[in-house]
């Protein structure tokens, strides 16, 4: 992807190493297992439980859609979701929450709607620093180390927005290995309709491909030898006519087709509607391009 942003921050091409690397050097700043956190069922784990953070954010539990922001984050900053990472430690608590039934799929914290969640990257002489945060506190750093240009002075951060091309494949990051149906077609070609801006789905697109894909799997017993989301939106952003900024209508485009295409009437855990509806979170915080 082109643009490595959420709050985002969009990574320049010199920065491939951090993008592809998430496992360099960690800072102290590194989260607790929730599964560390002894506690009676029902109290929810909260931010403080896992992060070293204070104030309100601290009691606040930590819910599906702060984590699906963070890994729609750290997907369209590093190319994947780092194991080890925020996003996966906030999944982890997110899940254990979810399944104790003291949040609920579809919730978000005030703090990270209100104030947002963001991964930057700055620039120092011979550093880049990957700094993750909710609402404005520091969950995790990355560091990653380089040589020292002797033009470079002080720090720079770049942000923008995220695209739904890129959403869709930061999808990959969280929900890859799913076998692709015909909700998952369905969102994939309405996320399209929304790029391009045309209704006319393209032969050959990601749309098409999606389609395909789940007629296909319709057909099949043995979920390996199905076609899998990653397989139809690896290089989704290229392969898209047009592309634009996600917003809120998009997501609620996306959403309706993924639901209205799912039997169970709920949107896949992860998957397309769940990315294109954190990258429009972020972008309502992120610096326009």
């Amino acid at each position: 992807m082109d643009q490595h942003s959420s709050n985002a921050s969009n990574t320049p091409e010199n920065l491939t190493p951090v993008s592809r690397n998430p496992t360099s050097n960690m800072s102290q700043q590194q989260p607790r297992r929730p599964q560390e956190t002894q506690r009676r069922q029902q109290e929810p784990i909260k931010y403080g439980d896992v992060f070293q953070v204070s104030g309100d954010l601290a009691g606040q539990p930590i819910t599906p859609q702060d984590a699906a922001m963070m890994q729609t984050a750290e997907a369209s900053v590093f190319g994947q979701v780092p194991s080890g990472g925020p996003a996966a430690a906030m999944q982890a608590a997110a899940a254990m929450n979810e399944r104790a039934g003291v949040v609920g799929r579809d919730d978000a914290t005030d703090v990270a709607r209100d104030r947002g969640v963001a991964v930057s990257a700055s620039e120092y002489p011979g550093t880049w620093v990957v700094t993750e945060s909710v609402g404005g506190q520091v969950l995790g750093q990355v560091y990653q180390y380089t040589e020292v240009q002797a033009t470079t002075a002080g720090a720079a951060v770049v942000q923008a927005q995220i695209t739904i091309g890129e959403a869709l494949e930061a999808a990959i990051a969280t929900a890859g290995n799913k076998p692709v149906d015909q909700s998952d077609a369905a969102a994939i070609q309405a996320a399209e309709v929304r790029a391009t801006g045309s209704n006319v789905i393209a032969p050959g697109g990601v749309g098409a491909a999606a389609q395909s894909a789940a007629a296909f799997n319709a057909g099949l017993d043995r979920v390996e030898d199905k076609i899998k989301l990653a397989d139809v939106l690896t290089g989704a952003t290229a392969r898209l006519p047009a592309d634009k900024v996600a917003t809120w209508d998009d997501a609620e485009g996306v959403v309706t087709a993924e639901l209205s295409n799912n039997p169970n009437l709920t949107t896949n855990p992860g998957g397309v509607a769940v990315s294109v509806t954190a990258a429009a979170r972020l972008n309502e915080g992120a610096t326009p391009t």
